[in-house]
């Protein structure tokens, strides 16, 4: 089956945090047979930043940021079987939503893929006008890449035929356990871009503890934070990228994730950080959220901490061989139950039993 997949960037993961998903679900996809195409604007510079060439298993068209290319790519929907517009492309979304739709034919399969849930749900709830909203009658599912029945009961609510959610994973073959690399050394490392809604729990959930261990040190990776006041312990290297996470994740004693507030509150939404950490063998410690136990085991395959109090504290406690123990635990559970083919396998059955209700209905 042909797929026609409209997202942010496949190639480039500058400001485009949901790269790794894309990749590793899309990948898992492909060695199952499908034939997929990925189309992503030239925008914010990733292009620029790319940081893989285009894949093997994917066929990648990178269109201008104007209104005529987009409707050019939009027209080839009407080629797949499968016709996927993701949330947040980052160029006339709404436009591109309902180009797409209108092209694809009738009887492909056609699915909003919403990589930001609880954001996306929060405007839709707010306006009931909303372009989004008013296409979901033309949607026959929404995929998510997390959010649990919370997000699937709130889809609903607003009008969406079905919302599943695929839950991030590890791609094995990309995040695995490398050797240390002493640029990344660090009792504490924080990998994330700076973002509205992540910041204020960035200064709770990182800065805040190194403030408090003033003999431990701290690592901060990612853009934007350049003019943040920190305390001296706090090493910024701006951008990592994607081909470092590895050793970004192994070298430090322990690894942050800190969910943005949407997600926090939600619940249910673990990041893609949490399972690059865990692959690569490294000891996280995650903000709370409702449903971690349902990927890892608290205490044991990670460490979980309510404000920035407890990350000072589980932190200041924690030595370097518990740390190793726990990171060799998570990456065991993550390989036998959290990988991108554990997912596409739930993808493939939805994708099939579609297909079979047209074959039945024709």
């Amino acid at each position: 089956m042909k797929i026609a997949f409209y997202g942010s960037s496949l190639i480039s993961a500058y400001w485009n945090g949901a790269a790794t998903y894309y990749r590793g679900l899309l990948r898992a996809l492909a060695e199952k047979g499908y034939d997929i195409t990925f189309y992503e604007p030239d925008v914010y510079d990733r292009q620029k930043n790319r940081d893989i060439d285009p894949p093997d298993w994917c066929k990648v068209v990178v269109y201008e940021g104007t209104v005529e290319a987009l409707g050019r790519v939009a027209a080839e929907a009407r080629r797949a079987d499968i016709v996927v517009k993701a949330s947040g492309v980052g160029f006339e979304d709404d436009l591109l939503l309902s180009q797409v739709l209108s092209a694809a034919r009738s009887g492909a399969l056609k699915i909003f893929w919403d990589v930001d849930a609880p954001a996306t749900l929060a405007e839709l709830r707010a306006n009931p006008g909303h372009p989004l909203r008013l296409a979901l009658a033309d949607v026959d599912l929404v995929l998510t890449y997390g959010g649990g029945e919370p997000v699937v009961d709130a889809y609903r609510a607003v009008g969406a035929a079905d919302c599943v959610p695929i839950y991030n994973a590890l791609d094995p073959e990309t995040h695995h356990p490398v050797p240390e690399n002493r640029r990344f050394a660090a009792d504490l490392g924080f990998l994330g871009n700076r973002l509205p809604d992540r910041e204020a729990r960035v200064e709770h959930f990182f800065l805040e503890p190194a403030f408090r261990l003033p003999g431990q040190t701290f690592l901060l990776g990612g853009s934007g934070w350049q003019d943040k006041p920190m305390p001296p312990n706090v090493g910024y290297i701006g951008h990592v990228s994607t081909r470092d996470h590895n050793a970004f994740n192994v070298t430090p004693k322990a690894v942050l994730n800190i969910s943005r507030a949407s997600m926090a509150e939600n619940g249910f939404s673990p990041a893609t950080r949490v399972f690059e950490a865990a692959g690569a063998g490294a000891c996280l410690i995650t903000d709370h959220w409702e449903g971690i136990d349902l990927f890892l085991k608290p205490g044991e395959e990670v460490l979980v901490a309510r404000d920035g109090q407890d990350v000072a504290d589980l932190l200041a406690g924690l030595s370097r061989e518990r740390a190793k123990t726990i990171g060799e635990r998570a990456l065991a559970r993550v390989l036998a139950e959290h990988t991108y083919v554990h997912r596409a396998e739930k993808v493939d059955a939805i994708f099939r039993a579609h297909a079979a209700r047209g074959e039945a209905a024709a």
